[in-house]
């Protein structure tokens, strides 16, 4: 048993190291990983212009081969340091670590430049990356809540949008017809989405008084369905935050990283692991 401890400790200290996001180590973890992220999109970014990769082909080189080296020591420590590896392996996340870090690799199994820029592409999942990292920073945790809490209000809301835009398409391609552009129902209600959302791409236009009209009415109601999820979301934001005061944010479950929401918890409320006082 004394044996096992600490190998133990070990392994969470790495697990709090590297998932332990509301540490300040874990914080540092994160900042400098997202830094590298964002410096290995813009080398593969740089590669794909002619004239930088020409003037810049063995810096850029290096520097993939160092972030690809770094991105292959992170993803083996997330393995090893959690207590279901195959949980995060076969993740979303975890295999787009996987895919994002490979291709440096397989060039020297593939033959020919045109299919090695081919995998470089797949670098560009990177960005991926970013989106895990960003749940971790600072209020992103109750906006995600927000969403989540007015996900079903947002799809009645678009719902609505679309039988709108619907029923306004047809009723301008009643009103225009073919001879002034508007050739079908489809494509009316594709004219109605673009002036709705206020992109109006001019690619047609009205002709007839009643079809101006209602473009213009048309123009007035986008405004105002803009500001609708807008205040869908900051009322569900506003609720969050009041109704997570008992959140302690110093503490997260070391098995799958989930945030505790109750500071007296002894289990974790998503995956049902004891959680261990480090206090």
């Amino acid at each position: 048993m004394k044996s096992e401890k600490p190998d133990k400790n070990w392994r969470l200290r790495l697990h709090e190291f590297i998932y332990g996001t509301h540490t300040p180590a874990g914080r540092w973890f994160d900042i400098v990983l997202l830094i590298v992220i964002v410096y290995s999109i813009i080398v593969v970014m740089l590669e794909s212009v002619p004239r930088f990769d020409v003037k810049y082909h063995r810096f850029l080189d290096i520097s993939e081969w160092v972030v690809t080296i770094l991105f292959s020591i992170e993803y083996i420590l997330r393995i090893v340091c959690i207590k279901r590896p195959s949980k995060y392996i076969f993740s979303f996340f975890g295999i787009v670590d996987l895919l994002s870090t490979i291709p440096k690799y397989l060039s020297f199994f593939v033959i020919g430049s045109q299919y090695i820029t081919a995998f470089r592409a797949l670098r560009l999942l990177r960005v991926f990356r970013i989106l895990k990292l960003v749940r971790f920073v600072g209020e992103s945790n109750n906006l995600i809540r927000a969403l989540k809490s007015s996900r079903t209000k947002i799809f009645i809301f678009v719902f609505f949008v679309l039988v709108i835009s619907i029923l306004l398409g047809t009723i301008m391609y009643l009103i225009e017809g073919p001879q002034h552009g508007f050739n079908s129902i489809p494509h009316s209600v594709y004219w109605t989405i673009v002036t709705l959302t206020t992109v109006g791409y001019g690619d047609i236009s009205p002709e007839t008084g009643l079809g101006q009209i209602l473009a213009t009415l048309i123009m007035i109601i986008g405004y105002g369905i803009i500001a609708v999820p807008t205040g869908i979301v900051s009322a569900e934001y506003a609720s969050s935050k009041k109704n997570l005061k008992e959140v302690d944010e110093g503490r997260c479950c070391q098995n799958c990283s989930s945030e505790i929401m109750r500071s007296d918890a002894h289990y974790c409320r998503v995956c049902g692991y004891e959680l261990i006082d480090d206090q």
